[in-house]
């Protein structure tokens, strides 16, 4: 066991519970291609990285994915309480370090959940701003309430107001890259990810022809 852990948020990747805004443009076959592809570079990202790794599904574990990785089912009502379990077990467990991701980031590597890792070295938290206002990476050296109790999940103010909070509370925290997730057909669009990838344009096409 290390001292550091990276906890990854997934969906089970179902048609039809997956990028839910993406699929009113593209369908949910469409929007359940991309974010298989989301999900393998996630896995590709985190697989790389020494430290200990946990996977959580939203609903029920897949064996057959994620070789490597303890594997659980999130816990809670909200986002914010399925996290804060999630942080709460890796804390109870021994690790000092914990960063969690979700898995829906095109950009994301291995020097990102590093530097997440890094940071918490001098900071009590780390957070990786996304372009809509909210967190792709949230990393904690202890769990704060603060961070996860009546926050505005998905809105466009979380990062904000849970910046202002630990400052409130003198919770000292640094931030790393901002990067852009995809939930809208223009976000899909406009990425690299997309542009990049004939395979899965070719396939949206023939979905959507």
């Amino acid at each position: 066991m290390t001292k550091d852990l990276v906890i990854v948020f997934v969906k089970n990747i179902k048609l039809g519970k997956v990028k839910t805004r993406l699929a009113k443009t593209i369908g949910n076959q469409g929007a359940f291609e991309v974010y298989k592809a989301l999900v393998n570079i996630t896995e590709k990202a985190t697989s790389e990285i020494e430290a200990d790794k946990r996977i959580y599904f939203s609903d029920a574990i897949l064996e057959t994915k994620w070789n490597g990785f303890e594997k659980f089912v999130q816990q809670g009502d909200d986002l914010g309480v399925r996290m804060k379990n999630a942080f709460n077990k890796g804390f109870e467990d021994g690790y000092e370090r914990i960063v969690l991701i979700g898995s829906d980031l095109p950009d994301i590597n291995v020097d990102h959940v590093s530097s997440g890792l890094k940071a918490l070295e001098q900071s009590d938290a780390v957070f990786g701003p996304a372009v809509d206002g909210g967190y792709y990476l949230i990393g904690l050296s202890k769990v704060y309430d603060c961070v996860f109790d009546d926050k505005p999940w998905s809105k466009s103010n979380l990062l904000k107001e849970t910046l202002k909070e630990l400052e409130k509370n003198a919770i000292t925290f640094s931030t790393l890259d901002t990067l852009n997730d995809i939930d809208t057909f223009e976000d899909l669009i406009a990425s690299e990810f997309y542009k990049s990838n004939l395979q899965l344009q070719e396939k949206i096409k023939q979905l959507n022809g």
